[in-house]
């Protein structure tokens, strides 16, 4: 016992909260494995496994996209959901069942779909972080008038395509703009974990610039960091993690400022080797015990995505307050 004693007075807080946020995201996973389990285990496990790869691969691109691109702008209250992402994602819906009609909607191919909004979405960010970030420095405020300004574009284009629909189809359509985390596709998980993973090893071969990059442009060329290429890099990845969770599961705006927030709140520091993992078991506690609860104690009697984007809104007008006090 009194060996034990400094072993445990010599751990960190970031360790403390870190060993505490996994043994809650593994507590979540089993439970959500496991309750509520009748008749077959094998196939219920398969079922099951198989949303759980999707709500992990979710929790995993949206933490991990939010922190790295606060770290990017150097801003705490900025998510790549906010410049427009969301707004993009339903237009491209929109135009579907605008042009092509509900039956075409309902009948494609879920891979020609989901290939489609991962790459129009890729495209559009790689265009807009490329203008905002890699030339001139632009200041904060036309960082976030410019994604209020094509986040409305792309919604009046919306809301003007969806009056001129029969209400059938927009009734249809409507169940496309809210996220889902019970209807992933299993058909695209395997594609979209390939590319997840890819865009993680990327990013975990160059960890070692993020606290660099955190201290602002002129510091990390200082530092020797080559910030052009290193940044063009980093949001490219973050577009693809961005592109690839809103097109499985559906758009999620707060999310990603919800976890960034906590983990930085629990952790107590800015080290990327503690709050990029400290956000994604955050993600992974919120989604998979979220749904859990959702399932197995509500009855799917509410939705999932509305709980969280109204958490995920509170954070987000506490950290606009507490900016404006200061």
């Amino acid at each position: 016992m009194v060996g034990t004693a400094p072993a445990l007075s010599g751990l960190t807080r970031p360790a403390i909260v870190l060993a505490l946020l996994g043994v809650l995201a593994a507590v979540s996973i089993v439970c959500f494995m496991t309750l509520g389990v009748r008749g077959n285990w094998a196939f219920v496990l398969q079922f099951r496994m198989q949303k759980l790869a999707g709500l992990l691969l979710v929790a995993c691109s949206v933490a991990v996209s939010t922190v790295l691109f606060q770290t990017v702008t150097n801003n705490r209250i900025l998510t790549p959901s906010i410049m427009g992402f969301d707004a993009l994602y339903v237009l491209v819906q929109t135009s579907i069942v605008f042009f092509l009609g509900v039956r075409m909607f309902a009948l494609m191919d879920p891979h020609l779909r989901f290939g489609m909004e991962v790459l129009l979405m890729i495209c559009f960010s790689g265009l807009l972080f490329r203008w905002l970030f890699l030339g001139e420095e632009r200041s904060l405020h036309l960082v976030v008038l410019v994604g209020i300004v094509f986040g409305v574009f792309f919604r009046s284009l919306s809301n003007f395509m969806q009056r001129m629909l029969d209400p059938n189809a927009f009734q249809v359509l409507q169940d496309s703009f809210f996220a889902s985390f019970s209807r992933i596709d299993p058909t695209l998980l395997g594609f979209s974990w390939a590319i997840v993973c890819l865009a993680l090893l990327v990013l975990w071969r160059m960890g070692h610039c993020f606290d660099v990059l955190s201290l602002g442009r002129a510091q990390a060329i200082n530092l020797g960091v080559s910030y052009r290429r290193t940044v063009i890099v980093i949001l490219m990845i973050i577009s693809v993690l961005v592109a690839v969770s809103t097109a499985l599961v559906g758009p999620i705006t707060f999310f990603g400022l919800l976890v960034a927030s906590l983990a930085h709140g629990l952790v107590g520091n800015s080290r990327h080797r503690y709050i990029l993992p400290a956000a994604v078991l955050l993600s992974v506690i919120c989604l998979v015990g979220g749904q859990t609860l959702l399932e197995r104690v509500f009855a799917f009697d509410t939705a999932l995505s509305i709980i969280i984007e109204f958490l995920g809104g509170v954070v987000f007008i506490f950290l606009i307050i507490r900016g404006a006090a200061r």
